[in-house]
């Protein structure tokens, strides 16, 4: 209801909403039912191997979805980074007629990407947050600034924020206030495959680069990502 809500804020005329069994028929017994894999996505990829299958839900359904309602264009954001590279790999090799259309990650005023997970942050974990977003920036900055192009330099960076926060945490009087952020990866990966760069490698010069990040802040996981290079 609050999407719907959200949606016709926003001026739309027509909502898609159909139920689980409408996009996903039962049947007994349950063979013969189609997937689209993603070779090697839960292997290549750090999003991917965090998450085993959940690309392989993302293509399927997307497949579903483009098909049903045959749009011009579809529209993803940026914020998941590893998702609009699968989305355009589907939509091209399997010759989709629809046009993708990326949007920037939209951000609150102290750099959090928005996301409906944020609500389940407490105050002194969306406090802390902003650290997530402040980590891949000095990736960035190292990379576009100082030309840094080694992939563990890099992540190196990154983690030093991190770990900055969770000291300056550590101090806090007020146990409350002692949010830890815990890192669950550092990503640099090819902004067209989402292959993992591996450790001692350089950036590939003129191709963009995926730098992603997922946090957990208590049990809320936190992802966000930048591109470089792009």
């Amino acid at each position: 209801e609050k999407d719907l809500d959200a949606l016709t804020h926003a001026g739309v005329d027509f909502v898609f909403a159909p139920s689980a069994d409408e996009m996903y028929p039962p049947h007994q017994p349950a063979l013969l039912s189609p997937f689209i894999d993603l070779k090697g996505v839960d292997e290549t990829t750090r999003e991917g191997a965090s998450r085993p299958l959940f690309f392989r839900g993302v293509a399927t359904v997307v497949a579903k979805l483009l098909n049903i309602t045959q749009p011009k264009a579809v529209y993803f954001g940026q914020k998941d980074g590893m998702q609009c590279i699968v989305v355009r790999r589907l939509i091209e090799d399997l010759n989709f007629n629809v046009e993708l259309v990326v949007g920037d990650t939209v951000r609150e005023a102290d750099g959090l990407a928005m996301s409906s997970r944020n609500v389940y942050l407490s105050p002194p974990q969306r406090a802390a947050a902003p650290a997530v977003y402040a980590a891949l920036a000095a990736l960035k900055d190292a990379f576009c600034t100082d030309g840094e192009r080694c992939v563990d330099t890099l992540k190196a960076t990154a983690a030093a924020v991190l770990r900055t926060a969770n000291a300056g945490a550590a101090k806090e009087p007020d146990e409350e206030n002692r949010v830890r952020l815990d890192l669950e990866y550092l990503s640099l990966a090819s902004g067209v495959s989402g292959q993992e760069y591996a450790e001692g490698a350089s950036l590939a010069a003129g191709q963009p680069t995926l730098a992603s990040i997922a946090v957990r802040v208590g049990t809320t996981r936190l992802i966000d990502n930048v591109l470089l290079g792009a």
